[in-house]
């Protein structure tokens, strides 16, 4: 399969957050040194939905129980001492979950609540909930921030962000775990429709379909922890809304069980 699309689709609630943050963190980090003023709103936006997310859930909790739980089943598997398992590596990877793990546990307080105590991160989170409402004449003191050097920005938006490095490092590692956890099969789309049942006695975390970036198809896929659906979906042309296909599709289909 020549230069493959890929798609991810979470089967537990955790995992969504996990990968939402991972998307947000990878944007933030991309603009924090852009040099163009739409990267420092840009930042600033993504820093928002950051901490809205950080709200909702209480994050650190659930950070922690699945790293707890990456390191009950690496230790099983360090007891049980698989055939062709690499000990040295296997001892890494516990030392990096215990190292970020004990990170966490450090952090004291509500993440995110550090942000707020900025006037300026305020006024910008106040006046983002209207569509426009951050121009010049709405926040003169943003628009003079927006306009000063790169570096002032950049120490600033740093400051903002740091609380959540280790947040960030943290679900790096785990996705990174889960995402290397994985079976592979190749698969066919009858009719452009593909169901799997999924063994609930095993930890599924993910599943991913991967396609040709030729074919003309993007992938649809629904469900939960006990069966997903796959459709591969014609793209909306002018007004029409996105159809199945009727072919028989090829495809890859991953399942993540860490």
């Amino acid at each position: 399969m020549n230069t493959p699309i890929s798609y991810e689709f979470p089967l537990n609630e955790r995992m969504r957050v996990f990968i939402r943050l991972e998307q947000l963190f990878h944007q933030f980090y991309h603009h924090l040194h852009g040099t163009a003023s739409a990267d420092k709103r840009a930042a600033i936006s993504l820093l928002l939905d950051i901490v809205a997310i950080f709200k909702r859930n209480d994050l650190k909790s659930e950070i922690l129980k699945e790293l707890d739980r990456q390191a009950n089943v690496l230790n099983k598997i360090a007891v049980n001492q698989n055939q062709g398992v690499d000990t040295q590596k296997l001892q890494e990877l516990l030392t990096q979950l215990n190292g970020i793990s004990q990170k966490l546990y450090a952090m004291t307080g509500k993440i995110g609540n550090h942000i707020m105590e900025s006037d300026l991160f305020q006024s910008v989170a106040q006046r983002s909930a209207i569509p426009g409402g951050t121009c010049s004449f709405d926040l003169p003191e943003f628009h003079y921030w927006l306009n000063q050097d790169d570096a002032t920005c950049v120490h600033d938006l740093s400051q903002w962000s740091r609380p959540f490095a280790d947040i960030g490092e943290a679900i790096a590692l785990i996705l990174s775990f889960i995402r290397n956890s994985h079976t592979v099969t190749e698969e066919i789309a009858p009719a452009g429709f593909f169901q799997i049942t999924l063994d609930t006695n095993l930890p599924n975390q993910l599943v991913c379909v991967s396609l040709d970036k030729s074919q003309p198809y993007f992938v649809e896929i629904s469900g939960g922890k006990h069966r997903c659906t796959i459709r591969f979906m014609y793209p909306s042309r002018d007004s029409q809304r996105p159809t199945q296909s009727s072919e028989n599709i090829p495809f890859t289909l991953t399942c993540c069980i860490f």
